[in-house]
Formats: C-alpha cells, structure tokens, sequence
C-alpha cells in the first residue's frame, strides 16, 4: 500500500497537466482489454509485450486494423499500454483491437480537437461499429430438458 501512496504523490508533485493521458476498456464475451494512451512515440504494448509478437498469429492482423485504417502518423505521438485478461483469446484480440481504437479516439476529443476526433471515429465506425461499440451478446444458459439452451432431448415413444 506504500508503493501505490508513494506513486499517488509522485503523480501530485509532477501536476497531472504536464501528462496527457487517457484510460479506457474494449470488451469482447467476457475479455476485458484496458487501455492507457499517453503521449508518446507511437509505441502499443499488451501486457508488456509489443503487439507484433501477439498470438495468435492469423488473429495479429486483427489487432492492427485500427493502426491500418488511420495511418501510422495518427499513433506516432501516442503511447499506448493495453492490459487483457478474461476470455479466450479471440474475445482478447477483438477486446484489444477495440481498447485501441477507442483509446486514440478518447485522446483525440481530449487534447487534439473535435474534428480530427470525428475524422477518426467515421473512418472506424464505417469499417467496423465493434471497434468503438461493444458487442453485447452473451452466452445463453443452458435450461433443464435438453442437452444446451435451445436443443430439446430426442423425443420417442417407447
């Protein structure tokens, strides 16, 4: 509990005005992507590794689709720090690529200006609602009289 006062006061001495910074989550099932967007030099890390090495890697891609859509010079003077956890790892990849976009789109309403804010979000929402809106469906539970939630079991007569 030290460390973390320790770190609060580091944080008051400095003036929170000097380190532009924004947090924000994805979410995909039940993974839950963080992302803390600062300035930077165009570094994105998970959970400390750097997104290149991401596994699985047919999914990597997926992860790079917001970096694709709006260009390396939009990340260049960003930095952001993604934590993931929960899910399986499709859900964390689709939890990831979500905090990204919304992370920069967050930065850019706080510190750049609305319209190059709006500029990306179009450019985001008419490739893909899910990397700014979260998709909402769940697992169904499964109901007594059948092996899953919809299946009944075979019916026969004797």
């Amino acid at each position: 509990s030290s460390a973390s006062l320790n770190r609060a006061s580091r944080t008051d001495r400095q003036g929170m005005s000097q380190i532009q910074s924004v947090q924000v989550f994805g979410r995909k099932k039940t993974a839950t992507a963080v992302a803390y967007c600062k300035q930077g030099r165009g570094l994105i890390k998970v959970n400390g590794c750097p997104i290149e090495l991401l596994e699985p890697e047919i999914l990597r891609l997926k992860t790079f689709e917001p970096v694709l859509l709006l260009g390396q010079a939009r990340f260049a003077n960003v930095d952001i720090r993604i934590r993931v956890k929960g899910g399986g790892f499709t859900a964390q990849i689709y939890a990831i690529r979500q905090a990204i976009a919304k992370s920069l789109v967050a930065y850019y309403q706080k510190y750049v200006d609305e319209a190059s804010k709006n500029e990306i979000r179009d450019i985001l929402m008419s490739y893909d609602r899910t990397l700014l809106v979260a998709d909402s469906r769940r697992c169904e539970s499964k109901k007594f009289g059948g092996p899953g939630a919809r299946a009944r079991y075979q019916k026969s007569y004797r």
